[in-house]
């Protein structure tokens, strides 16, 4: 079966219109996005070959999983190991709050590193 193809006249040259095939409605989270955009700005190359090939909604996905994953153990790992437990949180709301938001800081920098910007 032979695959009809279409003309759009630009100028003097008549270009295919081509059509990407349609990819699942995978919702990107904001470590999927930042990674997206660090790819188009310095491996647009890369970039184009997931988009051409279909495959960079699920690569971005992946992507968006596993720093998700990784950020959430990091903070547990880092709060037991310094005592920032839900016994500070009862007793002292603030010093809890400083600590938590410092390893949160933290360990976004580290999947930033890792995954992200890699």
């Amino acid at each position: 079966m032979a695959t009809k193809i279409t003309y759009t006249q630009q100028g003097d040259y008549l270009l295919p219109n081509l059509k990407l095939p349609e990819q699942p409605n995978v919702e990107i989270g904001i470590w999927g996005k930042r990674h997206l955009r660090y790819i188009k700005q310095h491996y647009p190359i890369h970039y184009t070959n997931l988009l051409t090939s279909c495959t960079l909604t699920a690569y971005l996905a992946d992507i968006d999983e596993q720093a998700e994953d990784m950020f959430f153990r990091l903070v547990k790992q880092l709060a037991e190991k310094e005592g920032v437990t839900e016994r500070l949180k009862a007793d002292n709301q603030m010093l809890w709050v400083r600590k938590m938001n410092n390893i949160r800081n933290r360990v976004q920098e580290i999947v930033n590193a890792e995954l992200i910007y890699t």
